[in-house]
């Protein structure tokens, strides 16, 4: 019996590419197409493992990226006898991409910045002046203010993936989860208390069971998400590490997570 899981916390193909242009500190307008479809391939295959019915819109993007790979490719033939006209019809692969790329960029910081604006609009009330200070802590604001992101964490899965070496055999059978998010989650509090409160990504993963790993990313990413943890990465293509921020976190229990 096979299983499904579903999370939000993957936005989309072209999100992923955004990060990546920005990981790499590559021009979007020169887009190194055998660099960026290398580590876009990494991290599909990390999502396939993960096996998140997102990963089929990323397939779709993995092809468009390997077909302008290719035809990047092809040799140019130089022909005297071929007139200015023709030359000027000539496109790069590349051009569609890049202008979906600014499309979706422009779009997203639109959506950021009104974000930003309703979070401002939200300290404003029509009432009399009150002291507010208790509810203006800035708490809130900061544990928003995470140091890697999901598409960092899916990285640093792959990595661990390539470390472990799990090759999932051609013929399997996967049975139902024996543990859930729910306790993982759980258990994950557990360890980093046991660790002093802070540990490394690959720390969290001991063993080598494909389900356990898999329940323990997603248990990692929902906790992320609660604001129970804190995933920090000093610069680019560093060690993840995990900090606890909540020790106290049987209220953040009460409503059951979706599996």
């Amino acid at each position: 019996m096979s299983y499904e899981v579903k999370t939000e916390a993957f936005e989309g193909p072209l999100d992923l590419l955004l990060h990546l242009i920005n990981r790499l500190e590559i021009d979007i307008y020169d887009i190194k197409m055998a660099e960026i479809t290398e580590q876009y391939m990494e991290h599909v295959h990390a999502m396939r493992v993960l096996e998140l019915n997102e990963a089929s819109e990323y397939l779709v993007m993995a092809a468009t990226l390997l077909s302008i790979k290719s035809k990047m490719l092809l040799p140019i033939h130089q022909d005297d006898d071929i007139d200015e006209d023709f030359d000027m019809d000539l496109q790069d692969p590349r051009d569609e991409l890049v202008l979906r790329l600014i499309e979706y960029k422009k779009y997203k910081e639109a959506a950021e910045n009104l974000h930003e604006m309703e979070e401002t609009r939200s300290l404003y009330y029509s009432r009399p002046p009150t002291d507010l200070s208790e509810y203006q802590t800035g708490k809130q604001l900061e544990l928003l203010e995470l140091d890697a992101n999901v598409y960092d964490m899916l990285g640093a899965f792959q990595k661990m993936l390539r470390r472990k070496q799990i090759n999932a055999p051609l013929n399997t059978r996967i049975s139902k989860q024996e543990i859930s998010i729910k306790a993982q989650m759980k258990n994950v509090i557990e360890v980093l208390k046991k660790g002093g409160g802070k540990l490394s990504f690959y720390d969290l993963f001991p063993t080598r069971d494909k389900q356990t790993i898999v329940t323990t990313f997603l248990s990692l990413l929902e906790l992320m998400k609660r604001q129970i943890i804190q995933v920090e990465q000093k610069s680019n293509f560093e060690d993840l590490f995990v900090q606890l921020r909540k020790e106290d976190i049987e209220s953040e229990f009460e409503d059951e997570i979706d599996e």
